[in-house]
């Protein structure tokens, strides 16, 4: 039973919220405008506000309801955590699109929202803040991620959940690198 629920969780990430809004909305493929990312910063910049906001919502909600089930099923903590890596890693490598997807930073925040509640609420002002002053997703998440684990330890919780806090975190990182680094090569600037 727990491996049905992680590989529903992985199936739930694969969800294509970005792609299926981009459709709907504009009859484009997300991944071939903009920075070619498929999640919620992209959508926001190339198809407008309300667009990236839902898919940002819809995203952390995957995120979310995936450790909701998983919680509700009565999993050990590891397989709830591993139901939450599970559903990033569907959002970032979907099985629905060949596996190109976002970076996963909604899905995360809906994952660790759900997991450790107070220190993402802790942070979650300076973050918000962080956004609207710098206006960079990439930095507000900086702000929200890099404390994260110093908080949980303030707050008292367990270090697998302080673990987790780090490593979920940097799966987005990881895969930032990996979406930055492409676009670098494909725009020329990544070559020696």
């Amino acid at each position: 039973m727990p491996w049905l629920i992680v590989i529903l969780g992985y199936f739930l990430g694969s969800i294509p919220t970005a792609y299926i809004v981009g459709r709907l909305l504009k009859g484009v493929d997300i991944r071939q405008i903009g920075d070619g990312n498929m999640g919620a910063a992209n959508t926001f910049h190339q198809l407008g506000a309300k667009a990236g906001v839902a898919v940002g919502i819809i995203d952390a909600a995957k995120g979310a309801l995936a450790v909701l089930i998983a919680q509700a099923a009565g999993l050990s903590l590891f397989a709830v955590l591993l139901t939450g890596a599970a559903v990033v890693v569907g959002h970032n490598w979907p099985v629905f699109l060949g596996f190109r997807g976002g970076r996963g930073e909604a899905t995360t925040i809906g994952v660790l929202l759900t997991t450790i509640t107070q220190p993402m609420l802790i942070l979650a002002i300076p973050a918000i803040a962080a956004h609207f002053i710098l206006r960079d997703t990439t930095k507000a998440a900086a702000v929200l991620f890099v404390p994260l684990p110093l908080v949980c330890w303030l707050v008292g919780l367990s270090g697998a959940l302080i673990a987790y806090s780090i490593t979920l975190p940097c799966l987005v990182g990881f895969t930032h690198f990996l979406r930055t680094r492409r676009v670098a090569e494909t725009s020329g600037t990544g070559r020696a």
